[in-house]
């Protein structure tokens, strides 16, 4: 499992320098990076989370994109914090033999964590920032 949930930010070259490094295994190296946009109430937004129960449920996102692609590698890294207007916010690498496997585990991935993880956003402002009906539709594709 490569799940991290941190404060820091992240470089997305130097993580997907890491997982291709010495691979000849890897066909496909899928990446999304999610991005903090300028919300109604300010252009920061503050993520808190629960340590150890949000690992363990980005943990479980994971294991379920290993067992329904042929991955060779997965990674999530999701910052809480404060994070201005344009910081990363989130990361979601897949590497498998096939394009189309690494593909569709990222987009499986992405849509868990908008609607599964367990982080709570509030705007600058002071108001949280409530789940998307979109968002929720999103998993109803992967039943």
């Amino acid at each position: 499992m490569s799940v991290s949930v941190q404060e820091d930010d992240f470089d997305v070259g130097a993580e997907m320098a890491a997982m291709s490094a010495g691979r000849q295994d890897i066909g496909a190296l899928v990446s999304f990076t999610g991005l903090v946009r300028e919300m109604a109430g300010g252009p920061e937004l503050v993520l808190e989370h629960y340590p150890g129960m949000t690992e363990k449920a980005l943990g479980d996102i994971e294991r379920e994109a290993r067992a329904r692609w042929d991955l060779q590698d997965c990674r999530i890294i999701h910052r809480y914090g404060p994070l201005a207007a344009g910081a990363r916010i989130v990361l979601v690498l897949t590497a498998s033999p096939h394009r189309q496997a690494a593909f569709e585990a990222a987009e499986f991935i992405m849509d868990f964590l908008k609607s599964r993880a367990p982080f709570w956003k509030k705007e600058a402002g002071g108001s949280w920032v409530d789940a998307r009906e979109s968002d929720e539709a999103a998993l109803d594709r992967w039943k």
